[in-house]
Parts: structure tokens; C-alpha cells; sequence
């Protein structure tokens, strides 16, 4: 089945969608079209043509934008931004715990999505009806989590790099401690975490390799017997493959897993 990969804009919750290709159309990737999801109109842009049949599509193609739908769309953005600033100062005079992060309209405005941060939950309902009043419309009120802020705030990271899940990464995997003890890293917050205050998505990356390089070789704290006698490993180089150990009466000497 051919497919267009598609990606919502400016919708922060901005997983990939798929729509069936239209026959006797010609698209360009990029290019910006509307979609019809959940009784919803959205504007999206097409990522990839690709050929699937193992996904259920309940996207259907509705047009390519044309210069009123990006129009259309701008306008919805400007007063979604509106939205929120009202929201933010709407929740202060509520005494409502809650920080405006992001938020968007459908493309047809039948819905407003706000998302804010909050260290418990809140019990908004005020808000809401105050917000649909204002507005006429359907208003959801989400709450996210300090890496979705990160991700739509967007900043550098320790590396000087943009951060990973505000340029390319659409999904968040789970990411341990144990990660960063597997590649010697020191365990440092300030060096360890990203800007949300959790571990480095980053720490996965490379953390299959190190598994399978420290195969054959010795764990630190352990005995090895050597040729210099029995050792306690105080030191571990998966890429050279060697180890360091320390005898009783010969210090800390160097070993290779060949030896």
C-alpha cells in the first residue's frame, strides 16, 4: 500500500502519521497538505512517500494548502499564542500552579490544545470553562513532562549541539542509571543530565556498543590471575582491550585480554 509519511505542524505531541497516496496525484516531500483525523482538520507536511502494509491508516488526504490554508494556519497560530498567554495569566488569578509551554489549533479550530507543566496535579476545570468561553471552541488542557518542555523549548546541550529531541528524535526511550555506569562515565548530575534535569537521551546511544566490547573482559573490583600473580581490577579500556590491576607488592600493572 502506498503511503505519504506525514508530520504535523507546530503540534507539539508530533509523532509521525501516515495517509493513503491519492491516486493520479503528484506530491513533493515537504510539501504542506490538509488531513482529516478523528473528525479533525489538520495541516501537516509530507516527510517520505513509503510502501507499507502492516499499518492500520485512519488519516484521510483532504487537499494539498493552498495560499488561503497557510494563511488560515498563520492566523491560528498568532491567535493560539494569544491563547496562551491569556491561559498563563488566567491560571495566576486562579492561584493555579501551572507554566504555559505550548499551544495550537486544529486546523478547523474546533479544538484548543494548551500545554503546561506542573509539579502535581491540578484541578483546572475553572480555567477550562473560562478559556471555552473566551474562545467557542473544544479546550484541552494537557499536562507534559520535562522533557516534552525540552523538547519544545529547544536549547544546546553539554556536546554544544541543539538537543536531540528538539531537532530529530519524535519518540523518548527510557533511559537508566545503569546506562552510564556501563560506559565509565562519572556519575555527576551536572555531567550526566540534560537541561529537562533527567539522564541524557544520548546515554543510549551507545550503550549496545559498550555492552558487547566489554565482553571477555574483566569487571572492576574483580580478581584476575596473572602471570604477576592474583590482581584486583581497578581499571577497564573496552577499545584497547586491556585492564589495569593492583598487586599487593607490584603496584598497578596493565594487561590486554590477549595476554
Amino acid at each position: 500500500m502506498k503511503l505519504l509519511k506525514i508530520s504535523y505542524i507546530d503540534e507539539l505531541f508530533n509523532d509521525y502519521d501516515y495517509v493513503k497516496y491519492p491516486e493520479n496525484t503528484f506530491f513533493k516531500v515537504g510539501w504542506e497538505i490538509i488531513v482529516k483525523n478523528d473528525d479533525l482538520l489538520k495541516i501537516a507536511s509530507i516527510v517520505s512517500m513509503e510502501d507499507k502494509d502492516d499499518i492500520d491508516v485512519t488519516t484521510s488526504f483532504v487537499r494539498v494548502a493552498t495560499k488561503r490554508d497557510r494563511e488560515q494556519h498563520n492566523k491560528n497560530k498568532k491567535d493560539s499564542i494569544e491563547a496562551l498567554t491569556l491561559a498563563q495569566e488566567k491560571s495566576l488569578e486562579l492561584d493555579l500552579d501551572m507554566h504555559f509551554i505550548s499551544s495550537f489549533y486544529t486546523f478547523d479550530r474546533k479544538q484548543l490544545f494548551l500545554c503546561y507543566t506542573a509539579d502535581a496535579r491540578v484541578d483546572f476545570r475553572e480555567l477550562a470553562k473560562v478559556l471555552a468561553q473566551r474562545y467557542k471552541t473544544r479546550i484541552e488542557l494537557r499536562q507534559i513532562g520535562v522533557r516534552d518542555r525540552a523538547k519544545k523549548v529547544g536549547g544546546l546541550g553539554p556536546c554544544g549541539l541543539f538537543l536531540c529531541c528538539s531537532t530529530f528524535l519524535t519518540d523518548f526511550v527510557s533511559v537508566s542509571i545503569n546506562m552510564a555506569k556501563n560506559q565509565f562515565l562519572a556519575l555527576n548530575p551536572t555531567k550526566i543530565n540534560g537541561s529537562c534535569g533527567r539522564l541524557l537521551c544520548c546515554l543510549n546511544y551507545e550503550d549496545e556498543v559498550y555492552t558487547e566490547l566489554k565482553k571477555g573482559l574483566p569487571s572492576i573490583g574483580s580478581l584476575v590471575e596473572t602471570n604477576d600473580g592474583l590482581g584486583k581490577v581497578t581499571e577497564v579500556d573496552v577499545f584497547k582491550r586491556t585492564y589495569k590491576a593492583e598487586f599487593k607488592d607490584k603496584g598497578v600493572l596493565e594487561f590486554s585480554v590477549n595476554e
